[in-house]
C-alpha cells in the first residue's frame, strides 16, 4: 500500500506502507486505507511521533552498547532510519497545524 498524506498548508508526502504503518502506530492510530489527523490533534500526535522516534533510536543505542560491552562488532542501521522516513510527514504536521489544516489521507 502506498500512503499520500495531503494537507492545504503543504506539499503531499508518499510513504511506502510499511513505513507509513509505522508512522501512524507511534501516532497511536490503527493503519487504514483512509484518514485523518484532525488539526487540533496534531501538537499530540507530534509529541506521540517524537516520543517514538526518540524510544527507536534509544533502543539502537543500547544494541549498539550491548555489543559493544560483548566485543562484537556494533549493529548498522539498515538503510533509512524512522527519523529520516517520519520527517517530511512531520514536517507536514507541523506546518498544517500552524495554518488551521488537517492532514487526510486515502481520499
Amino acid at each position: 500500500m502506498l500512503y499520500t498524506f495531503k494537507s492545504k498548508a503543504g506539499a503531499d508526502v508518499l510513504m511506502l506502507g510499511e513505513a507509513g504503518d509505522a508512522v501512524l502506530r507511534l501516532m497511536g492510530r490503527e493503519p487504514a486505507p483512509r484518514g485523518i489527523l484532525q488539526c487540533g490533534d496534531l501538537p499530540a500526535l507530534l509529541q506521540a511521533l517524537d516520543a517514538g522516534i526518540a524510544a527507536d533510536e534509544a533502543e539502537f543505542q543500547r544494541q549498539v552498547a550491548e555489543a559493544t560491552a560483548a566485543g562484537e562488532p556494533a549493529p548498522v542501521r539498515a538503510g533509512v532510519g524512522l527519523r529520516q522516513r517520519a520527517w517530511p510527514l512531520r514536517e507536514l504536521m507541523t506546518v498544517s497545524h500552524r495554518d488551521g489544516a488537517d492532514v487526510v489521507w486515502g481520499v
